[in-house]
This record gives C-alpha cells, structure tokens and sequence, in this order.
C-alpha cells in the first residue's frame, strides 16, 4: 500500500513486454490474469486510467522514446471480468437525475456490511476519474487497494452533485458512503425481473444482481 509522502515507481532500462493501443478495456484485457505482472507500454486513446498517470496528453512520438520509469499498477478482478479503473453498478454518477430510482442493495466491504438500504449507484475504483470527470479523488491506482462509493442521494441533491463532479469536490456527501477496501461483495435483488445495470471500464455489460470484486495488487507494471 502507498503511504501519503511515498515515492511512486522506479528506474528501469528494461524493454517492454506487452504494447497496448487503447482505453481502460483493452488495457485490462492484455494483462488479463498474467501470473506475473508484464511490463507494458501503453498508447491510451481514451483511458480514464491513462489521464490519472498523466499519459492521456501524450504524443506517439514520446511513447516511441525510451522510457525510464516503471509504475505498478493495480487491477480489479471481478466475478463481471478484469478491469483496470472502474466498475460502476447502476446509474453513473454523471448521468444522475431527479427521476433515477433507488433500489435495494447490500454492499460488504471485506467482509463487513458497509451498507444496506436503497441506492441509485455503487463505484468500484482502482483510477480516479469516470466520464472524464474527478469522482474518486482520492483514487490511487498503485495503492493496493480499492474505492467504494455508494450514492443514496435525495433526488433534489443530484443535479448540484453533478455539478461538483468536475472538480472533485462533490465529497464529502452525508449519501455518498465512501471507504476503501481490498473485496467487495455486492447483493442487489432484481426488480421486476430485470438486473442492475453495469459498466466495466467504461464498456457496457451484463446487467447484474450479484457481484464480487477484489484488487490484484501490482498486476502489471507501467512504462512512463
């Protein structure tokens, strides 16, 4: 786990073992469940967890050069597959509006209840931003450990909430439970037949109505 003051990454001369071109998906789908974490260097077109390293802005050119700096990585492995930034379980916090409707769901945070009642979203992060936008600001994707976030806000606390997305400072919010963790378990019932929408780094997937997820510490190593 990194603690606050602690450097982060470390020299390397060694050659990349993997190129990835891409967003977060592609990302997560060449590490896969490599038994040992591969070096890789990555073009990002699109990646959220590029833009919390600071590679979103980067020229061709510069990720062509030599590079001189290794960060490990975490990843989320998921009963829903593997992912690199996030995985968000009902309505994304950008998207939330007035009528967005609150469901029953339990969400256990290594292997305690964190919370058990009716929410609209529940995050799972390893990076820091969504839709572009600052919603895990204290997002650490080398930290070894997770960021849960549960929305169970009022329906008129939703569109100023959205509004604070872009800075960050949409936290601390008495119906946004936040704790960090290395599990989740996630319980949340069908209604009328019909799962919880999910999203895995960004992609759309099955809906759902149970899901488990835990972190891969240092999973991949990244050239920067």
């Amino acid at each position: 786990m990194i603690k606050p003051g602690e450097e982060w990454g470390t020299p390397t001369a060694d050659a990349a073992e993997l190129l990835v071109d891409g967003d977060d998906s592609a990302l997560a789908a060449a590490i896969g469940h490599c038994p040992s974490p591969p070096l890789v260097r990555f073009r990002p077109q699109g990646s959220e967890l590029g833009h919390a390293v600071g590679l979103s802005d980067r020229s061709s050119r510069e990720l062509d050069e030599p590079a001189g700096i290794e960060l490990p990585i975490d990843a989320i492995d998921s009963s829903a597959g593997v992912a690199v930034n996030a995985i968000v379980i009902g309505v994304a916090p950008a998207h939330l509006r007035f009528l967005s409707r609150r469901r029953p769901v339990t969400i256990a945070v290594d292997g305690r209840v964190l919370f058990d009642g009716a929410a609209t979203t529940i995050v799972i992060a390893n990076g820091q931003f969504i839709n572009g936008l600052d919603v895990v600001p204290r997002g650490h994707p080398g930290d070894g450990r997770l960021e849960i976030q549960v929305y169970a806000l009022n329906p008129s606390e939703r569109l100023p909430m959205r509004r604070r997305l872009r800075s960050g400072t949409h936290l601390p919010h008495p119906r946004i439970v936040c704790t960090t963790g290395r599990t989740v378990e996630v319980v949340a019932p069908q209604r009328g037949g019909r799962g919880w929408s999910l999203t895995v780094d960004g992609r759309p997937a099955d809906a759902i109505s149970t899901l488990n997820a835990a972190v891969r510490p240092k999973a991949f190593r990244l050239l920067v």
